[in-house]
């Protein structure tokens, strides 16, 4: 690096002095607001920026635009009745949001290791696909942001095939509600998995055709290396998770950490970066790609016959024609339908490892069919709380570099 560089960026390098206030560094500061009607935002997000020159000098976010008290709801509706609400938290990963919350209830019935293994690799299936889907749309985004729209077109044309697969497995491209309490909703189509195989086969290349166009773009990596830098402490510090946090050198991964599903039986790399900028957070998530078609692979070879659903007719709905032909299972639906299942008392959390980091879902249960309190742990409201002491020394034009490597999506934000 030059004198002139290191001149031109010392203003940049007293970010890591963030915790202090900048001294002024021209004279009098101006108030911006970026947001909340912004597409460099993504999404309702408005950050107050006070501003010496070009050089920020204060951030703060304020959030709460899309509020729409999913907490309260889930307090007010039975355990089943509240699955469509998930979709709508990372509504770029509704059926990684399904299989969390469904993990979450299952604790706390104490039937979540019940489950027949043909579920298991099921979900795991639908939380990589979303994985791919989710990082497909951060990293078109993120290019987009910075100049580059041709990765936002090929990105997004992996993306659709995603939708195309999962239309066909749950009957609706978005707000997918596949999951349900000790199962899912129905089985793989036929003919699905050699359509999901063709997918992974075309989509290694794209990925492969993105890193072409990025990685070493003089562009692209000038405005994001060294920019947004964040330790591994501070990192910690602020409870980041998922890319964001292992992009700053900290090996840790709740598919690793804490296994669940079938994750332990599956062989797949943790990506670790070690500069914890804005270019390193892009490298993991394209490797975290290839990791995510790396453990399709082995679930698609190993996936089990057998049944999709735990063999209990007062916590999955029974089959219609044994609806229809058994007083029995009649009485099971009727009480699962109105009154929900039947949970015992008690408290859980459950922690996933979804695109944006961890999703966790803490339910405190006194019994019957709907949780007493229920708490969600959205890794884009944690992750965004690093902002005020990230941001402060960057340059304006940073800014939409910063937001696209943190990767946030404010239905979860603000839930």
């Amino acid at each position: 690096m030059t004198t002139t560089e290191i001149e031109f960026r010392d203003p940049i390098a007293r970010a890591a002095q963030a915790h202090d206030e900048l001294p002024d560094m021209h004279g009098e500061k101006m108030v911006l607001n970026l947001g909340p009607s912004h597409p460099a935002t993504h999404g309702v997000l408005r950050v107050i920026l006070e501003l010496d020159g070009e050089i920020i000098t204060k951030a703060t976010p304020d959030i709460g635009y899309l509020h729409r008290g999913d907490e309260k709801i889930a307090e007010n509706m039975t355990y089943t009745q509240f699955i469509p609400y998930t979709d709508r938290l990372d509504y770029l990963a509704p059926l990684a949001n399904n299989v969390a919350y469904a993990l979450a209830v299952e604790k706390l019935m104490g039937i979540d290791k019940q489950l027949p293994p043909r579920c298991q690799y099921i979900r795991v299936i639908c939380c990589e696909l979303a994985r791919i889907s989710a990082h497909l749309l951060g990293i078109g985004c993120f290019a987009m942001d910075v100049g580059a729209l041709t990765v936002f077109l090929f990105t997004f044309t992996e993306r659709e095939k995603i939708y195309n697969l999962i239309e066909s497995l749950t009957g609706a491209r978005f707000t997918t509600t596949y999951t349900r309490i000790g199962g899912l909703a129905r089985d793989l189509p036929p003919g699905w998995v050699e359509q999901c195989r063709k997918f992974l086969d075309e989509v290694v290349k794209n990925i492969d055709e993105t890193e072409t166009l990025l990685s070493r773009n003089k562009i692209f990596v000038d405005r994001t290396r060294d920019i947004g830098v964040i330790s591994k402490e501070l990192a910690i510090d602020y409870g980041l998770s998922g890319p964001n946090l292992r992009g700053s050198g900290v090996d840790f991964d709740l598919r690793k950490a804490h296994p669940y599903l079938v994750y332990d039986q599956l062989d797949f790399e943790v990506p670790i970066g070690s500069a914890g900028d804005c270019y390193d957070r892009y490298l993991i998530r394209m490797e975290e790609m290839r990791q995510s078609v790396r453990i399709l692979h082995q679930c698609l070879d190993k996936l089990p016959g057998g049944p999709i659903n735990i063999p209990d007719g007062k916590t999955v709905l029974p089959s219609k024609d044994k609806v229809l032909t058994s007083m029995e299972e009649l009485i099971h639906q009727f009480i699962l339908v109105t009154q929900g299942i039947n949970a015992p008392p008690g408290e859980v959390y459950f922690g996933a490892e979804n695109p944006k980091g961890e999703l966790g879902f803490y339910i405190h249960s006194k019994g019957g069919g709907t949780p007493n309190r229920l708490k969600i742990r959205s890794p884009s409201f944690v992750n965004l709380s690093i902002l005020p002491v990230l941001m402060p020394g960057h340059m304006i034009s940073d800014t939409v570099s910063i937001f696209g490597s943190l990767d946030f999506v404010m239905g979860e934000c603000d839930r």
